[in-house]
């Protein structure tokens, strides 16, 4: 834990990991500088948060000169590794860290670590359940909820931690948790790493530094994820829906049964509470990893039968007048706005838009007129989707704001329909993240 002592760490970017990775740092000795392009008054609250630190403060500007004044760089998420800061940096021999990274070397706890291009969050809650019903102490966190340095203080070897990690974090690290997955790679987050060979490069970081004695987990259903079994050093385990798996999570006779040498039944499909396809192979993944990391079936099942998911995840927020609305705003990628068509039977309205991340929407354009009743779109996306629609000859309304598609769609829905926010765009164009999105939805939604 002496690493950082009298060591010179620059922070570019403070938001929730480069704040939690500051008070780390300055806690182990280092002497940290933080730079953000934002104002103090921007920041204010974060900058009172750590006004108990000798942290020195460097905004509105990332000066070049930092880069000489500085031992360590460490990178929040959202910053590209193309910044001049961060190439400089690079060109010097600088190491290049976050926080999510330097947890992993200090952490005494074996780590289950959690990626894919979607389900991240929903199979990482419900593995912590998992865990948590089995009675064993767990941290729950990185990529969502409180970043894990913050609490490494607390951590004991026999607790669990179950880390979700995205490619922006993934794609600097140079070690693997002991149990990983990556549960599927489609196209995502292209703006920032320009290339799928680059995306998923990122990603196969979590299993890429795994050793003999670790476990990697794949999807045998997904070629993106199953073609990483090519790098596996250690134990491969499967999940799949649809085939039988040697090691691993599978359906059989319409129940969830992990192999593990011998074989266990875990409960009844019918028991899971999450809907929706892709939700299924959350739980295989969720069953997986937990069985990898020593908790037992019983506790697995009792938290698939109990686990109802996660916020901005296919979330009921009301049902009125027959009219279920649901809130999907964490679909920021078409593929994923797709599946959550796929998760119901009824007649749906959807509302899709919000901001581009250089995605191929041809496959969203000609499946949605078969899936849906009504397309109601806004924000940035609403052009774009418009014309990938009527190159379908599909119908739709296009509105500027979330207000105005809720109200499109209380006027279109009637008794037993779906509204589903599941936008396939990220929210960058209107709100500070897909939380904030949903989170409009539901207030709309429940004053109607």
């Amino acid at each position: 834990m002496d690493n950082f002592y009298g060591k010179r760490l620059l922070i570019l970017g403070l938001a929730r990991q480069g704040k939690a990775l500051a008070r780390f740092a300055v806690g182990a000795g280092a002497a940290v500088t933080i730079t953000d392009l934002r104002s103090p008054e921007k920041l204010r609250d974060i900058l009172d948060e750590l006004s108990d630190l000798n942290i020195r403060y460097v905004l509105r500007e990332h000066p070049m000169e930092l880069v000489d004044e500085s031992d360590i760089l460490a990178v929040s998420g959202g910053v590209p590794l193309e910044t001049p800061l961060v190439q400089a940096a690079q060109a010097r021999g600088i190491p290049i860290t976050n926080d999510s990274l330097e947890f992993s070397k200090r952490t005494p706890t074996a780590v289950i670590g959690i990626t894919g291009s979607a389900g991240k969050t929903t199979t990482t809650a419900l593995t912590g359940v998992m865990s948590q019903i089995a009675g064993r102490r767990t941290w729950v966190g990185g990529n969502i909820g409180q970043p894990l340095i913050a609490d490494l203080h607390k951590m004991e070897a026999d607790d669990v931690v179950v880390q979700e990690l995205s490619s922006f974090q993934l794609e600097i690290w140079d070690r693997s948790p002991h149990i990983a997955t990556v549960l599927n790679i489609t196209p995502n987050h292209l703006d920032r790493h320009k290339t799928m060979k680059a995306y998923t490069n990122a990603k196969a970081n979590i299993l890429r530094h795994q050793t003999a004695d670790d476990i990697a987990v794949l999807c045998a259903d997904d070629p993106g994820s199953l073609a990483l079994s090519a790098i596996v050093q250690g134990q491969l385990r499967l999940f799949s829906l649809s085939n039988e798996v040697s090691e691993g999570a599978m359906i059989r006779n319409g129940r969830i049964v992990i192999r593990n040498g011998a074989e266990k039944e875990i409960c009844h499909v019918n028991e899971v509470q999450l809907r929706g396809r892709h939700n299924l192979l959350n739980v295989l993944a969720a069953t997986t990893l937990a069985d990898s990391a020593g908790i037992p079936a019983e506790a697995i099942a009792q938290a698939i039968r109990t686990f109802t998911g996660v916020e901005h995840r296919l979330e009921l927020v009301r049902t009125r007048n027959g009219v279920q609305w649901i809130n999907d705003s964490i679909a920021t990628a078409p593929e994923r706005s797709l599946a959550a068509l796929q998760a119901f039977s009824e007649p749906i309205i959807l509302l899709a838009g919000g901001q581009d991340k250089a995605m191929e929407w041809d496959a969203w354009a000609e499946a949605v007129p078969q899936q849906t009743i009504s397309v109601i779109l806004f924000g940035e996306l609403a052009d774009l989707l418009a014309k990938k629609l009527t190159e379908q000859q599909a119908d739709f309304v296009k509105v500027n704001t979330m207000e105005e598609a809720v109200e499109v769609a209380v006027e279109t829905a009637v008794s037993n329909d779906i509204v589903l926010l599941s936008p396939g765009g990220t929210s960058f164009d209107a709100f500070d993240n897909f939380a904030e999105r949903g989170e409009l939805f539901r207030q709309l939604v429940n004053e109607l």
